[in-house]
């Protein structure tokens, strides 16, 4: 890993691209897993996993409960990219480096992202459990992926956000949902904190006033990257706690595993769904 302060240049995400085209091929997609949603995992098929330590350029997630490996087997009969665990800046790493993997993917010819994560519920609607999707993002702090020099070959220096969140993805997310009698609510907007600590009942509710209807530490910043890279995004939120604030509970990480846990199999029927219908 260089230097963390240097963003990675062309060359940094080649040696990566290189390498697991090398074990695994490439594909046209490419899903990243969140907490406690990581059963989805074993959907693929003749799997190849690759630890990220193993890969040039990757980060190793730290986060005890997040695997840390690329994994690449067929799901509807074409190969897939299955990050199990993520990056965070709160574990340390700059947003460049959080985002990486996309850019990576990118070379690998990847056209379609799909992002879940764990969040926090803001809206009083929302219960434990429900499965939303994100149409748009809020970020508060100043740094971005794509801070510093720009990677031409990935992407133009300015680019636009409007797009990212592919209407495309969504309008396929939403009729497998309806056809697996799966619920799936359609007015996420994921509101960024950085973590790692859970927000204060303030943050919370400016947040909400703001428009977020969702909080989480993750996604931002490899959303971020896809519209960079020119890669169509899919977002689920899996709603595993409410936020500070709106029903007096006191945010755990147990119980964010274990809600995650109870949402992966519906979760992971609307993501089969979707790449079958690639």
């Amino acid at each position: 890993m260089k230097d963390m302060m240097t963003p990675a240049g062309f060359e940094d995400y080649k040696s990566g691209a290189d390498y697991i085209e090398s074990i695994a091929g490439r594909a046209d997609t490419a899903v990243i897993l969140g907490s406690g949603l990581d059963a989805f995992a074993a959907a693929a098929e003749d799997p190849k996993v690759i630890p990220y330590k193993e890969i040039p350029g990757f980060p190793v997630s730290t986060v005890w409960y997040q695997k840390g490996e690329l994994i690449s087997g067929k799901i509807a009969g074409r190969n897939n990219y299955i990050m199990n665990g993520r990056f965070h800046w709160y574990e340390g790493w700059e947003m460049w480096q959080a985002a990486f993997p996309v850019g990576v993917f990118k070379l690998l010819g990847v056209k379609n992202l799909i992002i879940t994560n764990a969040a926090g519920g803001i809206l009083p609607t929302y219960r434990p459990g429900d499965l939303v999707l994100v149409r748009d993002q809020i970020k508060l702090v100043p740094d971005t992926p794509c801070r510093g020099r720009n990677v031409e070959e990935l992407g133009p220096r300015f680019f636009d956000m409007q797009k990212v969140f592919s209407p495309r993805l969504a309008a396929l997310a939403l009729e497998s949902a309806e056809i697996a009698g799966i619920p799936l609510k359609d007015n996420g907007v994921y509101g960024y904190m950085s973590g790692p600590q859970y927000e204060t009942p303030a943050e919370i509710r400016m947040l909400g006033l703001l428009g977020a209807t969702l909080v989480g530490m993750s996604t931002v910043a490899e959303v971020i990257q896809a519209a960079h890279c020119g890669i169509e995004a899919l977002v689920i939120s899996c709603v595993t706690n409410m936020a500070a604030g709106v029903s007096g509970a006191v945010p755990d990480d147990a119980e964010v595993l274990k809600t995650g846990a109870k949402a992966a199999s519906g979760l992971g029927e609307i993501i089969k769904s979707v790449i079958a219908s690639l």
